[in-house]
């Protein structure tokens, strides 16, 4: 089945990344007949779509096809498959961490050439986050193929915005290859509110989204989020086999610091602690599993580690200096956003005095929450459940708006 919605108007790269970075979860992706198969795999959904075509690729280092051999499995980037199925590929846009996923968090990504096709690749972070009109020029339709995580502020879903406006302002029809969220099962967290908007939070959702790269695509469009309310000749090639409770383990790390599941479920509530004193662990090989400072008393925060600058953290917060804090890398993730340890972490900072505590938020904070009442809610000592019933109202209004863009089932029937 292929879902369309329209308007009017073989680099092994498994191998390349482990030789470049220190990523644990290149794991085996389950073979078995159940497992849900990403719509790039399809590959006899969209490519008689792409024949006489001039085509643009956006797509980063999870943009790739299974190759099974034996019990081995490999993978083939999209845009080597494409080159070798006859498909006319222009030009590649990459979005932050790049084309190859190396680059820090917010670092400036350039402009330049593949050297395995000599294709151009087109930065669509920093100061241009929107495909231009001149990199449009020689391109009549767009693939969009990026593995996603689930969280608001994970910034490949405001690239999806950017290039769905442009292809609409260009007439470009765009095809959303869609992949698996592992944070697909559950909604929650504030929504964003107006004033708040930025590059990592858009749009009026929940942390916590519970849709897939394609779904929200689809959301985008049908709420009349892109400028002046243009809409995209929008196709998304969906996932087979698959519902939002599905587990799904990532194959290949969806950015440097994203290096494992554990990582991946924890990531929607430790990213809050990169608005505040705390380090969520870049600059170790455990990012988004750990976290701590120098500020906190050793005997409740027993976990040691010391930040360096390392390839996707080259400056990290307290670099070289020993951090006291909790490893969290083996504990059950609980099926919401957990506040517990950002709660108790400034707890344990403000009783060390006003000051410090004043120091515990940075200007990050509210963009990463999409909203002021958070901090203030911290602030005001209440607790976790008190600030999740804040945002009940919210999630039950966007769940109504959600269930109109879902392609899959909620459950594993």
């Amino acid at each position: 089945m292929i879902w369309h919605v329209c308007s009017k108007n073989t680099l092994k790269i498994v191998l390349a990344l482990s030789l470049t970075l220190p990523f644990s979860c290149i794991a085996q992706t389950d073979q078995s007949s159940l497992a849900p198969i990403p719509g790039a795999q399809n590959m006899e959904k969209y490519l008689p779509l792409l024949q006489g075509k001039k085509v643009g690729l956006v797509a980063n280092q999870t943009s790739v096809i299974r190759v099974t051999t034996g019990d081995k499995n490999n993978f083939t980037h999209l845009v080597d498959t494409l080159h070798s199925r006859g498909v006319q590929l222009q030009k590649v846009f990459a979005p932050e961490h790049g084309f190859r996923g190396r680059a820090d968090a917010g670092a400036l990504i350039a402009n330049g050439l593949d050297q395995k096709t000599g294709l151009e690749v087109i930065s669509l972070y920093g100061a241009r986050k929107k495909p231009q009109p001149e990199d449009l020029s020689d391109i009549n339709l767009m693939v969009f193929d990026i593995q996603d995580v689930g969280a608001r502020f994970y910034t490949y879903i405001s690239t999806l915005h950017y290039v769905m406006e442009a292809c609409a302002e260009h007439n470009i029809p765009l095809i959303v290859l869609d992949r698996p969220n592992p944070n697909g099962h559950y909604i929650d967290g504030p929504l964003l509110k107006e004033g708040f908007k930025s590059f990592v939070g858009m749009h009026p959702v929940p942390v916590v989204y519970g849709m897939t790269i394609g779904e929200y695509a689809q959301m985008i469009n049908g709420e009349s989020w892109l400028n002046q309310s243009v809409k995209t000749d929008l196709t998304v090639i969906p996932v087979a086999q698959y519902a939002h409770q599905t587990p799904y383990s990532l194959s290949i790390p969806p950015s440097p610091n994203l290096r494992s599941d554990q990582a991946i479920a924890l990531y929607p509530s430790l990213c809050f602690f990169e608005g505040t004193s705390m380090s969520a662990g870049r600059g170790t090989d455990r990012p988004f599993e750990i976290f701590g400072s120098p500020d906190l008393d050793p005997d409740n925060y027993p976990y040691r580690f010391r930040p360096i600058a390392r390839q996707g953290a080259q400056a990290p917060k307290f670099k070289d200096e020993l951090c006291q804090g909790l490893d969290l890398g083996a504990i059950k993730v609980p099926d919401h956003l957990e506040l517990t340890w950002l709660l108790d972490a400034y707890r344990a900072v403000s009783s060390k005095g006003d000051s410090t505590s004043k120091s515990f938020f940075n200007n990050f904070f509210d963009k990463l929450a999409g909203t002021d009442q958070l901090k203030k809610d911290i602030l005001a000592g209440m607790s976790a459940d008190e600030i999740r019933a804040r945002w009940a109202d919210d999630i039950n209004t966007f769940k109504k708006i959600r269930v109109k863009y879902l392609l899959y089932p909620e459950g594993m029937d």
